[in-house]
């Protein structure tokens, strides 16, 4: 299951910087494309804010 950006996320672009494949995309809040993210875990990781959960 791929990961979700909350409305916690500061759009900072920590988490798209380190992204292995490239699915989080800019906005006021960003976002993650499920069908490109492979569930490593690596943006939630990173993220400053903990903005970014596992998703359902």
């Amino acid at each position: 299951m791929a990961y979700v950006i909350t409305d916690n996320c500061v759009a900072c672009g920590t988490c798209q910087a380190v992204c292995p494949t490239g699915a989080i995309s800019e906005g006021d809040i960003y976002s993650i494309d499920p069908d490109t993210c492979i569930d490593c875990g690596t943006c939630a990781e990173n993220c400053p804010n903990e903005a970014i959960i596992p998703g359902e």
